[in-house]
């Protein structure tokens, strides 16, 4: 099936510039599409550019060049559609501390001039397990609590796409999963999500496909699944009864690590060496093996060798 585009990037560009006349290339010439129904991560070091690309989405930065469609209307022509159909949900909480959850939701659908009648308020709350605490005072909700009435403002319009911007900062462990929980339910109701986050793991737990910015440029753009297939290293973890050094000759780019726990960790690329040789490194060193395990490297490490450069 063809999935149509919820929203399309082309050659979009944005420039700073400073007193010092010097320029700064927030966005350097960005194209990517997100399909419809997808969770897509955007991710990138401080200063990549994520910030801006959202900010022009949300209309409070202009772009100087390339063109945005969301839903298949362009900013620069249907600026309103645009807005009408992105929910974005800010990383830090600006809330109204003695409005009610309820009050809030009723407030936000208000200035987007949806009448009474059209209000989905109990739905939302629903949605994001704040129910309980339609009619309670915002300043008595918990951080988590908070953030997920966050989602709900970004959502009393309905809109097709929700944007999410570092969501889970200074959110803890349980607090995490459950609003996770609460993302992966809006998307499976046909909700589009657009992630940006620092936390390599949410990322490949929860995106489709990943977009990596760096310095307003994007390096990779690929599905989760092929960008962990990307992995050239792989890692063996062995535990030993007593550390012996490795003889270094003939190593061929395997590189061992030693731990004062008796532990050894032997780095190698996937395709060039093949698992047996690599014990048998280990026990013509003397040592004997009494427990092996793997590590295929996650999305971190792709990350950190991408940016790096």
């Amino acid at each position: 099936m063809n999935r149509k585009n919820a929203l399309k990037v082309e050659k979009l560009t944005k420039i700073y510039s400073e007193k010092s006349s010097k320029e700064i290339k927030a966005l350097n010439n960005l194209n990517l599409e997100v399909k419809e129904g997808e969770i897509f991560g955007l991710l990138g070091p401080n200063g990549a550019g994520k910030t801006t690309f959202l900010n022009i989405l949300a209309g409070t930065v202009i772009k100087n060049s390339g063109s945005v469609e969301v839903w298949g209307y362009d900013l620069d022509k249907n600026p309103r559609q645009v807005r009408s159909s992105i929910g974005i949900v800010p990383q830090e909480v600006n809330l109204d501390a003695f409005f009610s959850p309820y009050k809030l939701l009723e407030l936000q659908a208000g200035l987007y001039g949806i009448p009474k009648k059209d209000r989905i308020t109990d739905t939302i709350l629903k949605l994001v397990s704040l129910e309980k605490q339609a009619n309670s005072y915002a300043r008595s909700l918990s951080g988590g609590m908070k953030r997920r009435l966050l989602i709900a403002k970004a959502m009393v319009h309905r809109p097709p796409i929700l944007v999410l911007d570092e969501p889970t900062a200074g959110v803890d462990v349980q607090l995490r999963q459950n609003l996770w929980n609460n993302v992966k339910t809006l998307n499976k109701q046909g909700v589009t999500i657009i992630l940006t986050t620092h936390v390599m793991y949410e990322a490949q737990e929860m995106c489709n496909r990943i977009a990596i910015l760096n310095k307003g440029n994007l390096i990779t753009l690929d599905t989760t699944d092929n960008l962990l297939n990307s992995i050239k290293t792989k890692k063996i973890i062995f535990k030993v009864n007593k550390i012996n050094t490795i003889n270094l000759e003939n190593l061929n780019g395997i590189k061992f690590s030693y731990k004062s726990n008796n532990e050894i960790t032997a780095s190698y690329e996937k395709k060039k060496h093949k698992i047996d040789e690599i014990i048998s490194k280990v026990k013509n060193a003397g040592m004997e093996i009494y427990d092996i395990s793997t590590d295929e490297g996650n999305l971190e490490d792709i990350f950190i060798d991408l940016t790096k450069s």
